[in-house]
């Protein structure tokens, strides 16, 4: 959408309106309203379809009531892009600054002042200008935010969703012109809903760069700290490292939530009697603990691959190596951690699945029982429903004849049933003893 285009339509949308209000005619308002309303649609499309960069160069251009005009037609969710490319006179003209404030994205820069961070709010250009940050967190911030921050500070950002389609080996490396990249995974744990958040860091000169789309409680934690514990963080690489530590200690936490689940569970399976819908809750639990555990251990292992890294390009001072060492001993004291949680969850699955065979031996059992049972039975009224039995009771009432026969079938069925019980009974007795005497 170049400059001449737009002011030709804006132009043409005044000529049209002016005409069409000037004369006289029916229903005057209706055909205004179609009028304005065809006007209105033919600039949204021009809007829809044209780059911010273009949007903001046609706004500063065009006079104030007509960037005013189509400032009013941009959607909503393109209007946090634009603002970035728009002069800060004509965005405080328009009234914008409530605008900023309350958008998804955010940018912090934090300064370090008497050994504390100090966290200063970027919401337009202005407030880059005289700053001496060591650490800038980008929070969902659009393309052409990305764009400023990065060459204004002489830098290429990149976007935190374009990080999931690299290769392992290319998350690691380092620029030609010596800005490192880093792109690490961090755990985001919440109820029934745990995932790994790509996050992009980019150390160019003493300052890192982060770039996320999602909030973090390890970014929220490290926040808090360097801003009420002086001395807590030293430079951009001190930042950086102190993430990758808490992100351990935040996996460490999770990891406890997944003992205590799996403690729970371990009561259950090892209680005398499971049913078969309890059995499928716990092997719901199982699962999602098993996918948690093994999500943390991905976790841990990309942030010990990222502290690696970090040592062999010699990067780190003499302390912070020393800080990096630490983090990777705590990182293996977690990889045993999540082997064992393997093989608790191996075991808690094998015998939870244990149960449900019990459960169905024991039902097959009785069935087997009820057969046994009846066969006798089965074969008795097979027997008085022949001729021959009618034959031998010719003399005698039928009534009586055959409510004898019934009286005999049942006393047989539970002749038999006494007889099944009888002797499993002294086989389970029988097992005792010889378990009693092995012990002894």
């Amino acid at each position: 959408m170049s400059l001449a285009h737009i002011t030709s339509l804006l132009n043409k949308h005044k000529l049209v309106e002016g005409l069409v209000h000037s004369q006289p005619m029916a229903r005057q308002a209706l055909v205004e309203a179609i009028v304005h309303r065809k006007h209105l649609n033919e600039v949204l499309q021009r809007l829809e379809s044209t780059p911010a960069a273009d949007i903001g160069v046609v706004l500063d251009s065009v006079r104030f009531e007509d960037a005013a005009f189509l400032w009013q037609q941009l959607p909503e969710e393109r209007r946090g892009e634009v603002l970035w490319e728009i002069s800060d006179e004509l965005r405080d003209r328009l009234s914008l600054v409530r605008a900023v404030e309350v958008a998804e994205s955010q940018i912090n820069a934090f300064e370090l002042i008497d050994g504390r961070l100090r966290q200063r709010a970027i919401t337009c250009r202005a407030d880059l200008e005289g700053i001496q940050p060591i650490w800038i967190d980008l929070f969902h911030a659009s393309d052409a935010e990305r764009a400023y921050v990065g060459a204004h500070f002489g830098l290429v950002l990149p976007d935190s969703g374009d990080t999931t389609d690299l290769e392992v080996s290319s998350r690691f490396h380092v620029e030609e012109t010596g800005e490192i990249h880093l792109h690490s995974n961090f755990l985001l744990d919440r109820e029934g809903n745990s995932r790994s958040v790509p996050v992009a860091f980019v150390l160019h000169g003493e300052i890192l760069f982060s770039v996320r789309n999602e909030e973090l409680p390890v970014f929220r934690l490290q926040r808090r700290r360097a801003r009420m514990q002086q001395g807590y963080v030293s430079d951009c690489k001190d930042v950086l490292l102190d993430l990758y530590g808490a992100d351990v200690e935040y996996s460490a936490d999770a990891l406890e939530g997944v003992y205590n689940t799996l403690g729970k569970v371990g009561r259950q399976v090892l209680s005398e009697t499971i049913s078969d819908e309890e059995a499928a809750g716990i092997l719901a639990d199982i699962a999602e603990e098993e996918d948690l555990n093994g999500r943390i251990r991905s976790n841990i292992l990309d942030t010990q691959r990222a502290l690696s890294f970090m040592m062999r390009c010699k990067m780190l001072s003499p302390a912070e190596i020393e800080d990096a060492k630490q983090i990777l001993r705590d990182i293996e004291s977690l990889n045993s951690h999540t082997a064992f949680l393997f093989d608790k969850i191996n075991f808690l699955m094998d015998a939870t699945i244990g149960f449900i065979n019990i459960n169905q031996n024991r039902r097959v059992s009785q069935l087997t029982v009820f057969g046994v049972v009846f066969m006798p039975i089965n074969i008795l009224a097979g027997i008085g429903g022949m001729s021959e039995f009618s034959m031998m009771t010719a003399g005698i009432p039928w009534p009586i004849s055959f409510g004898a026969f019934v009286v005999g079938m049942g006393l047989i069925g539970w002749g038999t049933y006494v007889a099944l019980r009888y002797a499993e009974v002294r086989r389970a007795k029988q097992a005792l003893k010889a378990k009693v005497a092995a012990t002894a």
